[in-house]
């Protein structure tokens, strides 16, 4: 069974509950992702999302220059150790509470997994069994499925 860590993205984009949002969202825009995980040393205390700042900051009419990341990032997160098993995070991902899901090993931040790159792996796994399906199929009826320009190969 795959585990969730062949599609977590690694290199974690972090930002500290006293950074402001100003500056989280300059690193989000910077390393083109729409979550940080806020950490203090190695532990996960929250997770910012671009949701978070449109909902909690800018819709509230708080200064971004102003506004600390601590005060308005998510705390009652849904996690994943990193062992955990696709069904199980598909199950997570249906329910639809989250949009980015951390994941841990042994309780500390290694990762995290959004539904765009969860669903992106879905489709790509889709397709490639429709094109073995396709290629199969052209076997079982003679037809050679690498042939594109129709030559005979000697037959």
């Amino acid at each position: 069974m795959t585990a969730i860590a062949s599609l977590m993205v690694t290199e974690l984009v972090t930002a500290t509950e006293d950074e402001t949002i100003a500056g989280a969202a300059h690193k989000m825009s910077v390393n083109g992702v729409g979550a940080l995980l806020v950490v203090e040393g190695d532990r996960l205390t929250g997770l910012l999302s671009e949701r978070d700042v449109l909902g909690r900051v800018v819709a509230q009419g708080l200064s971004p220059e102003k506004t600390r990341v601590g005060e308005v990032c998510s705390r009652d997160l849904v996690t994943v150790e990193v062992d955990q098993g696709l069904p199980a995070v598909l199950g997570i991902f249906r329910q639809g509470a989250v949009r980015h899901l951390p994941v841990l090993r042994r309780g500390k931040p290694v990762g995290i997994l959004s539904t765009r790159d969860f669903h992106s792996y879905l489709v790509d796994g889709f397709e490639r069994y429709i094109d073995q399906l396709k290629y199969d199929k052209a076997l079982d009826s003679g037809a050679d499925p690498y042939d594109h320009f129709g030559g005979p190969y000697g037959r």
